[in-house]
């Protein structure tokens, strides 16, 4: 139903900007201003810089997105900077295709990712009121590791980390075509 490939040179960051706007637009509706909610196409490519940034497209439509890091060393957040573990940012579907699995999908190749580059853990933050995304992450196996305050949000976040295992043949052979 989707096809999932990384970010070429020639996809526009002005429609991948715009497609965060819309699948950050409930979170904004909650008060939560995430840096996606708003962002320039600068931010937008300052944040995919030096990641793997998956683009997830329905026929000729951009339907989902997400970017995964090698650890973050000038990150503010302590937890980014661990050598241990890949740092999710930057995800995002459509609300058109939410809840078709899309985001699962997405998930699913970037922790393919990061266990392909030895990671042993895989960390996200997200907004601790978002309590919606807490439990989706919960249910996915990531638990909170640490409380978070980034100095430009007014809300509290969580880091969240999620082990990954080597074994996982199945998740890691569905998702190498898409890499």
């Amino acid at each position: 139903m989707f096809t999932l490939r990384p970010l070429a040179e020639t996809d526009s960051l002005e429609q991948l900007t715009a497609l965060l706007h819309r699948a950050y637009a409930q979170l904004a509706a909650m008060g939560l201003r995430y840096t996606a909610v708003d962002q320039s196409v600068a931010v937008t490519r300052r944040r995919i810089a030096g990641g793997h940034c998956l683009l997830a497209w329905r026929g000729n439509a951009l339907a989902g997105t997400i970017t995964v890091h090698h650890p973050q060393p000038a990150s503010p957040c302590p937890q980014f900077r661990q050598p241990d573990g890949a740092v999710l940012m930057q995800f995002g579907v459509d609300p058109v295709w939410q809840g078709c699995g899309l985001g699962s999908q997405l998930m699913d190749a970037a922790e393919a990712w990061a266990r392909s580059q030895g990671y042993l853990r895989i960390r996200l933050d997200t907004a601790k009121p978002a309590s919606h995304l807490v439990e989706r992450y919960g249910k996915r196996g990531y638990r909170v590791e640490a409380p978070l305050q980034w100095p430009d949000k007014a809300y509290a976040s969580v880091v969240m980390v999620k082990e990954l295992e080597a074994t996982a043949a199945t998740r890691t052979s569905v998702c190498a075509a898409t890499n």
